[in-house]
Protein backbone atom coordinates (compact mmCIF):
# COMPACT_ATOMS: atom_id res chain seq x y z
CA UNK A 1 0.00 0.00 0.00
CA UNK A 2 1.13 3.56 -0.61
CA UNK A 3 -0.35 7.00 0.02
CA UNK A 4 0.24 10.43 -1.49
CA UNK A 5 0.62 13.77 0.24
CA UNK A 6 0.95 17.41 -0.78
CA UNK A 7 1.82 20.55 1.16
CA UNK A 8 0.67 23.66 -0.68
CA UNK A 9 1.52 27.21 0.34
CA UNK A 10 -1.36 29.39 -0.74
CA UNK A 11 -4.31 31.38 0.60
CA UNK A 12 -6.40 29.05 2.75
CA UNK A 13 -9.51 31.00 1.77
CA UNK A 14 -9.20 29.78 -1.82
CA UNK A 15 -8.61 26.04 -2.07
CA UNK A 16 -8.04 26.33 -5.80
CA UNK A 17 -5.61 23.40 -5.88
CA UNK A 18 -8.20 21.04 -4.37
CA UNK A 19 -10.68 19.47 -6.85
CA UNK A 20 -14.42 19.40 -6.25
CA UNK A 21 -15.69 16.56 -4.02
CA UNK A 22 -12.23 15.03 -3.59
CA UNK A 23 -11.87 15.12 0.21
CA UNK A 24 -13.12 12.41 2.58
CA UNK A 25 -12.25 14.15 5.84
CA UNK A 26 -11.07 17.58 7.01
CA UNK A 27 -9.14 17.83 10.27
CA UNK A 28 -8.06 21.36 11.08
CA UNK A 29 -7.69 24.14 13.62
CA UNK A 30 -8.02 27.69 12.26
CA UNK A 31 -6.66 30.89 13.81
CA UNK A 32 -8.89 31.71 16.78
CA UNK A 33 -10.82 34.99 16.35
CA UNK A 34 -10.35 37.46 19.22
CA UNK A 35 -7.23 35.70 20.56
CA UNK A 36 -4.65 38.47 20.47
CA UNK A 37 -1.86 36.40 18.91
CA UNK A 38 -3.99 36.22 15.72
CA UNK A 39 -4.95 39.93 15.53
CA UNK A 40 -2.14 40.78 13.13
CA UNK A 41 -2.95 37.92 10.76
CA UNK A 42 -6.66 38.73 10.61
CA UNK A 43 -5.92 42.44 10.18
CA UNK A 44 -3.63 41.66 7.24
CA UNK A 45 -6.50 39.81 5.58
CA UNK A 46 -8.94 42.68 6.13
CA UNK A 47 -7.77 46.13 7.37
CA UNK A 48 -11.29 46.80 8.70
CA UNK A 49 -10.54 44.25 11.43
CA UNK A 50 -7.58 46.24 12.69
CA UNK A 51 -9.60 49.44 12.57
CA UNK A 52 -12.43 47.84 14.55
CA UNK A 53 -9.99 46.72 17.25
CA UNK A 54 -8.45 50.20 17.44
CA UNK A 55 -11.93 51.68 17.88
CA UNK A 56 -12.73 49.14 20.63
CA UNK A 57 -15.47 47.56 18.53
CA UNK A 58 -15.02 44.01 19.77
CA UNK A 59 -18.21 42.49 18.40
CA UNK A 60 -17.56 43.99 14.96
CA UNK A 61 -13.98 42.70 14.91
CA UNK A 62 -15.22 39.26 15.96
CA UNK A 63 -17.74 39.12 13.12
CA UNK A 64 -15.26 40.40 10.51
CA UNK A 65 -12.71 37.77 11.57
CA UNK A 66 -15.28 35.03 11.17
CA UNK A 67 -16.25 36.32 7.77
CA UNK A 68 -12.68 35.55 6.68
CA UNK A 69 -13.05 31.99 8.03
CA UNK A 70 -16.45 31.71 6.31
CA UNK A 71 -14.62 31.84 2.97
CA UNK A 72 -12.75 28.67 3.93
CA UNK A 73 -15.89 26.88 5.13
CA UNK A 74 -17.56 27.71 1.82
CA UNK A 75 -14.64 26.12 -0.02
CA UNK A 76 -14.95 23.03 2.15
CA UNK A 77 -18.55 22.76 1.00
CA UNK A 78 -17.16 22.46 -2.53
CA UNK A 79 -14.25 20.05 -1.96
CA UNK A 80 -15.68 17.61 0.62
CA UNK A 81 -17.35 14.53 -0.80
CA UNK A 82 -20.99 13.73 -0.03
CA UNK A 83 -21.03 11.91 3.33
CA UNK A 84 -17.56 13.32 4.12
CA UNK A 85 -16.67 14.72 7.54
CA UNK A 86 -15.23 17.99 8.83
CA UNK A 87 -13.58 18.14 12.27
CA UNK A 88 -12.61 21.59 13.58
CA UNK A 89 -10.64 22.21 16.76
CA UNK A 90 -11.51 25.66 18.10
CA UNK A 91 -11.46 27.48 21.41
CA UNK A 92 -13.65 30.33 22.55
CA UNK A 93 -12.00 33.63 23.46
CA UNK A 94 -12.29 35.94 26.44
CA UNK A 95 -11.14 39.52 26.12
CA UNK A 96 -11.41 42.90 27.76
CA UNK A 97 -12.05 45.75 25.31
CA UNK A 98 -12.63 49.28 26.56
CA UNK A 99 -12.82 47.93 30.14
CA UNK A 100 -15.58 45.49 29.12
CA UNK A 101 -14.85 41.78 29.63
CA UNK A 102 -16.79 39.18 27.66
CA UNK A 103 -16.75 35.79 25.98
CA UNK A 104 -16.50 35.52 22.19
CA UNK A 105 -18.09 32.19 21.29
CA UNK A 106 -16.06 30.97 18.34
CA UNK A 107 -17.49 27.46 18.38
CA UNK A 108 -21.07 28.79 18.16
CA UNK A 109 -20.27 31.11 15.25
CA UNK A 110 -18.45 28.38 13.29
CA UNK A 111 -21.30 25.92 13.86
CA UNK A 112 -23.78 28.47 12.54
CA UNK A 113 -21.67 28.97 9.43
CA UNK A 114 -21.18 25.25 8.63
CA UNK A 115 -24.85 24.42 9.20
CA UNK A 116 -25.85 27.23 6.81
CA UNK A 117 -24.02 25.30 4.08
CA UNK A 118 -24.61 21.59 3.41
CA UNK A 119 -23.16 20.26 6.68
CA UNK A 120 -25.00 18.74 9.62
CA UNK A 121 -23.67 19.19 13.14
CA UNK A 122 -22.90 15.94 14.98
CA UNK A 123 -22.15 15.48 18.70
CA UNK A 124 -19.01 17.42 19.56
CA UNK A 125 -16.01 16.62 21.76
CA UNK A 126 -14.77 18.70 24.69
CA UNK A 127 -10.98 18.64 24.82
CA UNK A 128 -9.96 19.34 28.42
CA UNK A 129 -6.60 21.04 28.28
CA UNK A 130 -4.28 20.63 31.24
CA UNK A 131 -3.17 23.82 32.96
CA UNK A 132 -0.40 24.48 35.44
CA UNK A 133 -2.03 27.68 36.65
CA UNK A 134 -2.64 27.58 40.43
CA UNK A 135 -5.58 29.99 40.14
CA UNK A 136 -8.76 28.49 38.69
CA UNK A 137 -10.51 31.79 38.17
CA UNK A 138 -10.28 35.10 36.35
CA UNK A 139 -11.17 38.38 37.98
CA UNK A 140 -11.42 39.41 41.62
CA UNK A 141 -10.87 35.97 43.11
CA UNK A 142 -12.59 35.39 46.46
CA UNK A 143 -15.12 38.22 46.26
CA UNK A 144 -18.54 37.31 44.79
CA UNK A 145 -19.81 38.66 41.50
CA UNK A 146 -16.41 39.76 40.22
CA UNK A 147 -14.77 36.52 39.08
CA UNK A 148 -15.23 34.52 35.90
CA UNK A 149 -15.11 30.82 35.11
CA UNK A 150 -11.74 29.86 33.62
CA UNK A 151 -11.79 28.33 30.15
CA UNK A 152 -10.01 24.99 30.48
CA UNK A 153 -11.38 23.23 27.43
CA UNK A 154 -11.58 23.62 23.68
CA UNK A 155 -14.08 22.17 21.24
CA UNK A 156 -13.71 19.60 18.50
CA UNK A 157 -16.68 20.34 16.25
CA UNK A 158 -17.79 17.48 14.02
CA UNK A 159 -19.88 17.88 10.88
CA UNK A 160 -21.02 15.55 8.13
CA UNK A 161 -21.95 16.55 4.61
CA UNK A 162 -25.28 14.91 3.88
CA UNK A 163 -26.19 11.37 4.84
CA UNK A 164 -24.27 8.46 6.36
CA UNK A 165 -21.41 7.11 4.25
CA UNK A 166 -22.01 3.83 2.44
CA UNK A 167 -19.28 1.34 1.51
CA UNK A 168 -20.69 -0.36 -1.58
CA UNK A 169 -17.65 -1.71 -3.45
CA UNK A 170 -15.63 -4.74 -2.39
CA UNK A 171 -12.44 -2.64 -2.07
CA UNK A 172 -14.10 -0.06 0.17
CA UNK A 173 -15.66 -2.72 2.37
CA UNK A 174 -12.27 -4.41 2.77
CA UNK A 175 -10.55 -1.09 3.51
CA UNK A 176 -13.17 -0.30 6.14
CA UNK A 177 -12.66 -3.66 7.86
CA UNK A 178 -8.88 -3.22 7.92
CA UNK A 179 -9.34 0.28 9.36
CA UNK A 180 -11.32 -0.94 12.38
CA UNK A 181 -10.51 0.21 15.90
CA UNK A 182 -9.93 -2.06 18.87
CA UNK A 183 -13.01 -2.32 21.08
CA UNK A 184 -11.38 -0.49 23.99
CA UNK A 185 -10.10 2.29 21.69
CA UNK A 186 -13.56 2.86 20.31
CA UNK A 187 -15.00 3.21 23.83
CA UNK A 188 -12.41 5.85 24.75
CA UNK A 189 -12.11 7.74 21.48
CA UNK A 190 -15.86 8.13 20.94
CA UNK A 191 -16.37 9.67 24.35
CA UNK A 192 -17.49 13.32 24.27
CA UNK A 193 -14.71 14.39 26.66
CA UNK A 194 -11.00 13.96 25.90
CA UNK A 195 -8.19 14.42 28.41
CA UNK A 196 -5.10 14.53 26.21
CA UNK A 197 -2.39 15.06 28.78
CA UNK A 198 1.16 13.83 28.30
CA UNK A 199 0.43 12.85 24.70
CA UNK A 200 2.91 12.28 21.90
CA UNK A 201 4.11 15.26 19.91
CA UNK A 202 6.03 14.94 16.65
CA UNK A 203 7.09 18.59 16.75
CA UNK A 204 9.83 19.21 19.29
CA UNK A 205 10.21 22.95 18.70
CA UNK A 206 8.08 24.48 21.50
CA UNK A 207 8.42 28.01 20.09
CA UNK A 208 7.15 26.84 16.71
CA UNK A 209 4.22 24.97 18.28
CA UNK A 210 3.28 28.09 20.20
CA UNK A 211 3.45 30.26 17.14
CA UNK A 212 1.13 27.97 15.21
CA UNK A 213 -1.05 26.93 18.19
CA UNK A 214 -0.56 23.35 16.97
CA UNK A 215 -2.75 20.68 18.48
CA UNK A 216 -1.18 17.40 19.67
CA UNK A 217 -0.58 14.53 17.27
CA UNK A 218 -2.97 12.25 19.17
CA UNK A 219 -5.88 14.58 18.52
CA UNK A 220 -5.44 14.45 14.74
CA UNK A 221 -4.58 10.74 14.78
CA UNK A 222 -7.74 9.81 16.66
CA UNK A 223 -10.02 11.86 14.40
CA UNK A 224 -8.48 10.46 11.22
CA UNK A 225 -8.94 6.89 12.44
CA UNK A 226 -12.49 7.59 13.65
CA UNK A 227 -13.88 9.28 10.54
CA UNK A 228 -11.99 7.83 7.56
CA UNK A 229 -10.61 4.56 6.21
CA UNK A 230 -7.23 3.59 4.77
CA UNK A 231 -6.23 5.45 1.60
CA UNK A 232 -8.93 8.14 2.07
CA UNK A 233 -7.95 11.74 1.32
CA UNK A 234 -7.53 14.03 4.34
CA UNK A 235 -7.33 17.84 4.13
CA UNK A 236 -6.06 20.48 6.53
CA UNK A 237 -6.59 24.02 5.16
CA UNK A 238 -4.67 25.52 8.13
CA UNK A 239 -1.70 23.15 8.17
CA UNK A 240 0.77 25.12 10.28
CA UNK A 241 3.51 22.76 11.48
CA UNK A 242 2.11 19.76 9.58
CA UNK A 243 0.54 17.68 12.34
CA UNK A 244 -2.51 16.59 10.31
CA UNK A 245 -0.42 15.44 7.34
CA UNK A 246 1.90 13.47 9.64
CA UNK A 247 -1.08 11.84 11.37
CA UNK A 248 -2.54 10.93 7.97
CA UNK A 249 0.76 9.30 6.99
CA UNK A 250 0.90 7.24 10.18
CA UNK A 251 -2.76 6.24 9.66
CA UNK A 252 -2.29 5.04 6.08
CA UNK A 253 -4.32 7.86 4.54
CA UNK A 254 -3.42 10.30 1.76
CA UNK A 255 -3.51 14.01 2.54
CA UNK A 256 -3.23 17.59 1.37
CA UNK A 257 -2.23 20.50 3.57
CA UNK A 258 -2.68 24.19 2.80
CA UNK A 259 -0.62 26.78 4.66
CA UNK A 260 -0.70 30.57 4.26
CA UNK A 261 2.77 31.19 5.75
CA UNK A 262 5.54 29.65 3.62
CA UNK A 263 8.02 30.19 6.46
CA UNK A 264 6.75 26.88 7.84
CA UNK A 265 8.15 24.93 4.87
CA UNK A 266 11.58 24.20 6.33
CA UNK A 267 10.04 23.23 9.67
CA UNK A 268 7.62 20.81 8.01
CA UNK A 269 10.46 19.13 6.14
CA UNK A 270 12.48 18.86 9.34
CA UNK A 271 9.52 17.44 11.26
CA UNK A 272 8.96 14.88 8.51
CA UNK A 273 12.24 13.10 9.32
CA UNK A 274 11.11 11.21 12.46
CA UNK A 275 7.68 10.23 11.09
CA UNK A 276 8.76 6.75 9.92
CA UNK A 277 10.12 5.84 13.36
CA UNK A 278 7.13 7.50 14.96
CA UNK A 279 4.71 5.30 12.99
CA UNK A 280 6.38 2.20 14.37
CA UNK A 281 6.04 3.51 17.92
CA UNK A 282 2.36 4.38 17.48
CA UNK A 283 1.41 0.97 16.12
CA UNK A 284 3.58 -0.86 18.65
CA UNK A 285 1.87 1.04 21.48
CA UNK A 286 -1.59 0.21 20.13
CA UNK A 287 -0.70 -3.49 20.03
CA UNK A 288 0.87 -3.46 23.48
CA UNK A 289 -2.07 -1.54 24.97
CA UNK A 290 -4.46 -4.04 23.42
CA UNK A 291 -2.47 -6.98 24.82
CA UNK A 292 -2.64 -5.39 28.27
CA UNK A 293 -6.39 -4.83 27.91
CA UNK A 294 -6.94 -8.46 26.87
CA UNK A 295 -4.98 -9.72 29.88
CA UNK A 296 -7.23 -7.68 32.17
CA UNK A 297 -10.35 -8.77 30.27
CA UNK A 298 -9.45 -12.45 30.73
CA UNK A 299 -9.22 -11.99 34.48
CA UNK A 300 -12.66 -10.39 34.64
CA UNK A 301 -14.66 -12.19 31.96
CA UNK A 302 -12.62 -15.07 30.56
CA UNK A 303 -11.34 -15.71 27.05
CA UNK A 304 -12.56 -13.30 24.32
CA UNK A 305 -14.78 -14.85 21.68
CA UNK A 306 -13.02 -13.63 18.54
CA UNK A 307 -9.49 -13.71 17.10
CA UNK A 308 -7.55 -11.41 14.76
CA UNK A 309 -5.50 -13.70 12.50
CA UNK A 310 -3.28 -10.97 11.09
CA UNK A 311 -1.92 -9.84 14.46
CA UNK A 312 -2.53 -13.16 16.20
CA UNK A 313 -4.50 -11.41 18.93
CA UNK A 314 -7.78 -12.12 20.72
CA UNK A 315 -10.36 -9.38 20.09
CA UNK A 316 -13.72 -8.60 21.64
CA UNK A 317 -15.95 -8.16 18.58
CA UNK A 318 -16.40 -9.70 15.15
CA UNK A 319 -15.67 -6.29 13.56
CA UNK A 320 -12.06 -6.41 14.83
CA UNK A 321 -11.19 -9.73 13.16
CA UNK A 322 -9.79 -8.12 9.99
CA UNK A 323 -8.22 -5.06 11.66
CA UNK A 324 -4.76 -4.56 10.18
CA UNK A 325 -2.14 -2.08 11.39
CA UNK A 326 0.62 -1.03 9.00
CA UNK A 327 3.87 0.84 9.55
CA UNK A 328 5.77 3.15 7.24
CA UNK A 329 8.47 1.40 5.23
CA UNK A 330 9.72 4.35 3.15
CA UNK A 331 9.00 8.04 2.58
CA UNK A 332 10.07 9.69 -0.67
CA UNK A 333 9.96 13.48 -0.92
CA UNK A 334 10.05 15.79 -3.94
CA UNK A 335 10.48 19.03 -1.99
CA UNK A 336 7.01 19.44 -0.49
CA UNK A 337 5.12 19.19 -3.75
CA UNK A 338 4.83 15.41 -3.69
CA UNK A 339 5.39 13.00 -0.81
CA UNK A 340 4.85 9.26 -1.30
CA UNK A 341 4.63 6.91 1.67
CA UNK A 342 5.11 3.14 1.33
CA UNK A 343 3.87 0.76 4.02
CA UNK A 344 4.62 -2.70 5.30
CA UNK A 345 2.27 -4.85 7.33
CA UNK A 346 2.89 -4.86 11.08
CA UNK A 347 3.05 -8.26 12.76
CA UNK A 348 3.94 -9.55 16.20
CA UNK A 349 7.57 -10.07 15.21
CA UNK A 350 7.91 -6.31 14.77
CA UNK A 351 7.28 -5.86 18.48
CA UNK A 352 10.66 -7.38 19.25
CA UNK A 353 12.55 -5.57 16.50
CA UNK A 354 11.92 -2.05 17.84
Amino acid sequence: MKTFHKVIFSDSRELKDIPDQSIDLVVTSPPYPMIEMWDELFSSLNPDIGNALKRNKGSLAFELMHQELDLVWKELDRVVKPSGFVCINIGDATRTIDKHFQLYSNHTRITTSLVSLSFSALPLILWKKTTNAPNKFMGSGMLPAGAYVTLEHEYILIFRKGNKREFKTKDLKESRQKSALFWEERNTWFSDTWNLSGVRQVINDKQLRGRSAAYPFDLAYRLINMYSVKEDMILDPFLGTGTTVFAAMVSGRSSAGIEYDDQFSSHILENLKPVKKFSNEIVRDRIWNHKKFIDEYRQRKGEPKYFNEHHQLPVITNQEKLLQLDVIDEITVDKLADITVHYTSFNNRNLFLM
